[in-house]
C-alpha cells in the first residue's frame, strides 16, 4: 500500500494473508485498517525523516491558500494532508460544492491554474454514481471533487468503509495551523505563498508565445519553435530522463526568441533569471557554442573553457538533441505533460 500497488485495505490483507498463510484466514485473525495504516506511517517516517514533516506542513498551507481561491465554492479540505497520514506521492484532496463546473474552472482559469476534469464511475453498495473530479497541478498534486451545493451540510461518506469523511473549513484549518504549528506566522507564510510564483508556471508563461514564432525553414522545416522545443524535450529525455537541469534546458533553451530573436540567448536568460539553476542556465548560455563546435567554427580559446566544464559531454548532447529535433509529423508531448513530468522529477528531489 506504501508504495500504491494496492490501494483498499481488505485487498491488501488478502492478497498478504495468501503470501504468508497460503491458505484461508479468519477476519479476526488479521490487523485492522488503523493498525495498518499506523505502520505505514511509520514505514514512512522512517524512510522519508524529516521531509515528511516539512512536506505536510507545506502542504497544508498550500491546501489552504487553494481554499481561500475557492472560497466561494465552500471548500473543505479531506484526506491525508488533514489527518497526516502522508507518504511518498500523497496529494491535497478537497471537497468544493457547486451546481456548476464552469464555475470552478472559470476561478481556476482566472487565476492561471492549469487543470484537467475528469468524470468516473464509483459504486457504493450496489450503486453506481458518476464523480467529477479537478486535477489541479501546482507546487503539489490537488485533486478536487464536485458536489452539489444542497450536500455542503452533507458530510460525505468513504465509498469504502462507510464511514463519515473527516473534513474541514477554511477558517478550521487555519486553527488546526495555528494549533499544530504555533511558532509559524500562518499570515506572513501565507501572504509568501499567494505571491510567491511558481517557476512553472513561468515556464509556460515563456514556452506559449513560442507557437507563434516562426523560424527558417531551410534551417528549422519542423515550423514554430514551440514545436521545436517540443521535439528537443523529447530527445532530451530519452538520453538523460532523470537529470532535470538539463531537461529544463532542452525545453527552455529558445524561449528568448518569442523576446528578442536577435539575441535570444541573453533575453531568455533574464527572463528565466531566479527560475532555473545556474546549471541549467549554463547549458542554455553555450547551446549555440556547442553547435559552433560541432561545425568546427568556435575558437580553441573557447572550445577549451567549454571543454574544461564536467558538463561538457551533457551540453553537447543537448547540441545533438537541437540538431536532431526538427523534424516534421513528430509525435511530441504538450507543454502541460511536458511540465508536468518535470515537476514530477522536482518532487522526487526534494523540492
Amino acid at each position: 500500500m506504501y508504495v500504491r500497488q494496492e490501494w483498499e485495505y481488505y485487498r491488501a490483507k488478502m492478497k498478504a494473508a495468501r503470501r504468508i498463510c497460503g491458505g484461508l484466514v479468519q477476519p479476526k485473525d488479521l490487523p485492522s485498517n488503523r493498525e495498518i495504516r499506523d505502520e505505514i506511517q511509520l514505514f514512512a517516517r522512517q524512510y522519508e525523516g524529516d521531509r515528511r514533516i516539512e512536506n505536510l506542513r507545506e502542504m497544508r498551507i498550500e491546501a489552504l491558500r487553494v481554499m481561500r481561491i475557492l472560497k466561494g465554492f465552500r471548500p473543505r479540505l479531506v484526506g491525508s494532508t488533514l489527518s497526516g497520514n502522508l507518504r511518498e506521492g500523497s496529494g491535497i484532496d478537497i471537497h468544493v460544492f457547486s451546481d456548476r463546473l464552469e464555475a470552478i474552472t472559470a476561478v481556476l482559469e482566472q487565476d492561471r491554474i492549469p487543470y484537467e476534469v475528469e468524470r468516473r464511475q464509483v459504486s457504493h453498495n450496489g450503486q453506481g454514481d458518476v464523480v467529477t473530479q479537478i486535477h489541479v497541478a501546482e507546487r503539489y498534486p490537488i485533486e478536487l471533487t464536485i458536489y452539489p451545493t444542497e450536500q455542503v451540510q452533507v458530510a460525505p461518506r468513504s465509498p469504502k468503509s462507510g464511514e463519515p469523511i473527516e473534513r474541514v473549513s477554511i477558517d478550521q484549518l487555519r486553527q488546526l495551523l495555528r494549533r499544530e504549528y504555533p511558532d509559524m506566522s500562518l499570515d506572513g507564510v501565507l501572504y509568501e505563498a499567494e505571491h510567491k510564483l511558481d517557476r512553472f508556471q513561468v515556464y509556460e508563461m515563456l514556452l506559449r508565445p513560442l507557437e507563434q514564432v516562426k523560424q527558417d525553414r531551410k534551417k528549422h522545416p519542423e515550423g514554430d519553435v514551440l514545436y521545436h522545443s517540443l521535439q528537443v524535450f523529447e530527445l532530451a529525455r530519452d538520453e538523460l530522463p532523470y537529470d532535470e537541469e538539463f531537461l529544463l534546458a532542452a525545453l527552455l533553451h529558445d524561449v528568448g526568441k518569442a523576446i528578442d530573436p536577435r539575441e535570444h540567448v541573453r533575453a531568455g536568460l533574464e527572463a528565466l533569471d531566479g527560475f532555473i539553476t545556474p546549471r541549467t542556465a549554463w547549458f542554455i548560455e553555450h547551446h549555440s557554442d556547442a553547435g559552433s563546435i560541432r561545425d568546427g567554427t568556435l575558437g580553441a580559446r573557447s572550445r577549451r573553457r567549454l571543454e574544461s566544464s564536467e558538463d561538457f559531454e551533457e551540453l553537447m548532447l543537448l547540441c545533438d538533441c537541437d540538431r536532431k529535433g526538427r523534424e516534421r509529423g513528430v509525435a511530441v508531448p504538450d507543454v502541460q505533460e511536458s511540465l508536468a513530468y518535470l515537476r514530477d522529477l522536482a518532487r522526487a528531489n526534494g523540492e
